[in-house]
């Protein structure tokens, strides 16, 4: 017994002539799109300028933990 198959509807050239140039304009990104990015950028920015200061430990937390600490008191 066969399945039943769905096909595609291709326009043709004159029917895609027809639309609006601009008709995928309209396309929208979601929240995280944007806000991954910048957080990771953050974060990488963070390690970066906190290893010029890099060396043994002392009992003190490193500014990047720190940091983790109290976001992850916020979001937690």
């Amino acid at each position: 017994m066969s399945a039943p198959t769905h096909t595609r509807y291709l326009p043709t050239a004159a029917a895609a002539s027809r639309r609006p140039a601009a008709a995928g304009a309209n396309a929208r990104l979601h929240w995280w799109a944007l806000a991954l990015p910048a957080l990771a950028f953050g974060l990488l920015l963070l390690l970066l300028a906190g290893s010029a200061e890099s060396h043994a430990a002392v009992g003190e937390a490193s500014a990047l933990l720190q940091v983790t600490e109290q976001l992850l008191r916020v979001v937690g």
